[in-house]
């Protein structure tokens, strides 16, 4: 079986919320790190930085990232033009621009670039949320609307988000003087490095609100009403564009990404697009054949059983099963189970003592077949027994 992808996220050590410039923070340090010419000769460096290079093409593009968020790997297969898997990351435009984004007049300079950093206070998207949900098959299988209600991450009504108290407004970091990074000079380099002190934000709160204590966010419960497709499963991800939290400083606001989670059910086994269900069928009709009433998610439908049928045997109902994402519908397996009778009353009893004694061993060849086996079986067990006194 194929080793099975770790999620992009994990690989990269950044939430699902994470912004790109944390995606590209966090790819610049792994890519510092396993890059090959930095560790020559080792495999398991080089897989690390193919790996996370990966991640990077992906997470990187809003595109693909969006169709990852919401199919997973599956959503990464994207065809020609696409992210290449055989593609060598160990060198090359990319890895140069990650590492000039690191120095001011060192590699940035020698590749021919030059990073300018982003302004802190510039608008800043909201986070994207999860919200994990549990549905019924029935919900799976028909499609279904749910209102729900989360807490929402909005800006301070008393500060308007600045986070500082009424009155008072942010004031510009001493340490960096408001550009937030410190550069420190390293022999033939400059390192730039986020202000420890304002934490790249340029400016500081020396009065904070205390509505908020500061960060310029509360929390509101906010009503959502959620459309499940019909054909999800469990994993399946549904993605709400702009029902996450809301932007800081006038950014647009995040995603909300539902996980769905489908209970068990008493009737069905859902198999993908297939369905399982196992039918109790009398004796009688086992034997004889004979029609039974079997549920699919169009209604019951009937079904022929053939005479002889043995417990275990599957019939296949084809189309009857649930749809999937992709308008597939798979098909309705129906297992036999031979119910034994209980309760029987005095003549039923007679009538079961009778057709029994009425019965050969010709009418059980499954019996008659595991008698034989059972009996060769017992002819060498003795053999080995007696060879082994001598």
């Amino acid at each position: 079986m194929a080793e099975q992808k770790r999620d992009y996220y994990e690989v990269l050590g950044v939430p699902r919320d994470a912004s790109a410039d944390d995606i590209k923070k966090a790819y610049r340090k792994l890519a510092m790190k396993y890059h090959p010419d930095r560790n020559q000769g080792d495999k398991d460096a080089a897989e690390k930085f193919k790996e996370a290079s990966e991640a990077y093409e992906v997470l990187s593009n809003a595109e693909k990232r969006q169709r990852y968020d919401q199919f997973g790997h599956a959503g990464t297969n994207f065809g020609p033009g696409g992210f290449d898997f055989g593609r060598d990351f160990t060198g090359g435009a990319e890895f140069a621009d990650i590492l000039g984004s690191l120095f001011s007049g060192g590699f940035g300079d020698l590749f021919g670039r030059s990073r300018q950093r982003q302004n802190p206070n510039a608008p800043q998207r909201g986070g994207d949320l999860r919200f994990d949900m549990e549905i019924d098959l029935e919900e799976a299988m028909f499609g279904a609307s749910r209102d729900v209600e989360l807490p929402i991450g909005e800006d301070c009504e008393e500060c308007g988000g600045t986070g500082a108290a009424k009155g008072t407004k942010r004031e510009t970091c001493r340490q960096c003087g408001g550009r937030g990074v410190v550069t420190t000079s390293n022999g033939f380099f400059q390192l730039q490095q986020t202000c420890p002190v304002c934490h790249g934000e340029g400016t500081m709160i020396t009065n904070p609100c205390h509505a908020c204590g500061g960060t310029g966010r509360t929390r509101k419960r906010r009503k959502i009403t959620l459309t499940i497709p019909k054909g999800v499963d469990t994993g399946s991800r549904l993605r709400l564009s702009g029902k996450g939290e809301k932007g800081q400083r006038g950014g647009e606001p995040g995603d909300l990404y539902v996980v769905v989670h489908v209970r068990d059910h008493n009737v069905f086994e859902r198999n993908d697009s297939d369905l399982v269900c196992q039918v109790a069928v009398p004796p009688h009709i086992a034997a004889l054949g004979g029609l039974v009433q079997v549920p699919t998610p169009d209604g019951e439908a009937s079904l022929k059983i053939q005479p002889g049928t043995q417990g275990g045997k599957v019939y296949r109902l084809r189309g009857k099963g649930i749809p999937n994402l992709r308008g597939d519908v798979g098909d309705l397996l129906v297992r036999i189970e031979i119910e034994v009778p209980q309760d029987l009353s005095s003549s039923q009893r007679k009538a079961l003592e009778h057709f029994g004694k009425s019965c050969s061993e010709s009418n059980f060849p499954i019996g008659k077949r595991m008698k034989k086996d059972v009996a060769d079986f017992m002819e060498r067990r003795k053999a080995l027994l007696e060879a082994q006194k001598k």
